[in-house]
């Protein structure tokens, strides 16, 4: 499909002409011809065929009876978006009104009617009219980009325009699917928030994340408390792996097997510090159970 489809970027909502768009579930709508696109309809729900290119995974339970609540009082005043198939309606955008009506009751529902080519061109229109809301969570957000990047072709710039934000902003979404799953999952839940798994994302080690994840849970830390952790941890292995500016091989291994010595002392485990090329190296802290590492890290966060 084209990249530079402009329409796009502005939702769905856009496409749709005030004059065609219902105020509630009794407005008049355009028979339905079996042929027409561009014009609102009413729908039989059990005829509307989910979205496979949906990027949300979760839907609140509590939303969708607040929303089924006021369909019963009000209707579906927001008609929701579908494009014609063979057996019937597939559902662009409008998941949860579609959900709501169901658990209403409703029997139809006003429905806009727009023309789709193929597959790509639904993937890209389901993931960008999702992304302009604001109740994705961080993680169907990422997962939205990686979609439109590998299914639709398009690069992160073609993204970040598509959708209105920095590059760096889609960029640092994307890191957030290297995270381990359960973390993942705790962000899609609400469990912990962006702000902890960008904190998360400084630590390269997956079980280091984990364990700063349970204490996340179990101590509520907050992501100002997670950040500074993972700075002070980062700080001592930056620092400690720096060999002396005293020339000869002989002195730097001297002067290596002191910060050893010393950081063994203070740890209370084994240390090992690899001096690399440029001043640069690693210093690699042994733990012998989730226990120990939890000690660490406490030992980590009193730094000043």
């Amino acid at each position: 499909m084209a990249a530079g489809k402009s329409v796009l970027g502005r939702g769905l909502a856009s496409l749709i002409p005030r004059d065609q768009r219902p105020a509630t579930e009794d407005a008049s709508a355009s028979r339905d011809d079996g042929q027409s696109v561009d014009i609102v309809i009413r729908v039989d729900v059990d005829k509307i065929e989910r979205n496979p290119f949906q990027p949300r995974a979760e839907f609140d339970p509590v939303s969708l009876e607040d929303l089924k609540n006021s369909i019963l009082e009000k209707g579906v005043i927001q008609p929701i978006t579908v494009r014609r198939t063979e057996r019937g309606y597939q559902l662009i955008s409008g998941e949860r009104r579609v959900r709501a009506a169901r658990e209403a009751g409703l029997k139809q529902v006003p429905a806009y009617v727009i023309r789709v080519s193929h597959d790509e061109e639904m993937l890209e229109l389901a993931l960008i009219e999702n992304l302009q809301r604001e109740d994705l969570n961080p993680i169907e957000i990422a997962a939205s980009y990686r979609r439109l990047i590998e299914e639709c072709g398009l690069t992160q710039e073609m993204v970040s325009k598509k959708v209105g934000k920095d590059r760096s902003t889609v960029t640092n979404f994307l890191r957030l699917l290297k995270l381990p799953e359960p973390i993942q999952a705790a962000v899609r839940k609400g469990e912990v928030s962006g702000g902890h798994a960008r904190a998360l994302i400084g630590i390269e080690d997956a079980q280091l994340q984990m364990t700063l994840f349970r204490r996340i849970l179990s101590r509520g830390l907050s992501v100002r408390a997670v950040e500074e952790l993972v700075r002070k941890a980062g700080h001592i292995v930056r620092h400690a792996g720096r060999p002396s500016s005293r020339s000869g091989s002989a002195r730097v291994a001297s002067s290596v097997a002191g910060i050893e010595e010393k950081l063994r002392q203070s740890l209370g485990t084994k240390v090992s510090v690899r001096p690399g090329q440029g001043g640069r190296g690693e210093i690699v802290i042994e733990y012998y159970s989730a226990d120990d590492l939890d000690r660490l890290l406490d030992l980590f966060s009193e730094l000043s």
